[in-house]
């Protein structure tokens, strides 16, 4: 399985980004991130169908995860952005534990790209 992950970079608080992450097949699909010093922790994840989406609490009505599934790229939109939304995002896939993902697990997982908000 091959995740392309993209669209990080620097940006102001209160701005947004959009990141995106094309994968070589069909898989519930989320993101993850992991600031300096700290654990990855689980941001967001959405089933193939599109059908149910997961979010963290604390990017809840801020981060918006969708999919193009004739494009087998997910996106992840981030709005409202804060400093402490600064990490390496990754983009990760399962095949069938979807309900996992908020707990930090995947069956497959693609390079970071970084995100810094400054303040």
């Amino acid at each position: 399985v091959q995740l392309q992950a993209s669209g990080g970079g620097l940006v102001q608080a209160g701005g947004s980004l959009r990141l995106s992450c094309a994968a070589s097949g069909r898989y519930d699909m989320g993101w993850f991130r992991q600031a300096p010093g700290k654990d990855r922790e689980f941001v967001a994840a959405i089933k193939w169908s599109g059908g149910r989406a997961d979010y963290a609490d604390s990017v809840k009505g801020r981060f918006f995860i969708v999919r193009d599934n004739a494009e087998n790229t997910v996106y992840l939109q981030m709005n409202s952005l804060k400093p402490e939304d600064t990490a390496v995002y990754y983009c990760a896939a399962t095949s069938s534990n979807f309900a996992t993902m908020n707990r930090g697990q995947a069956d497959y997982w693609g390079q970071g790209t970084l995100v810094t908000v400054s303040s």
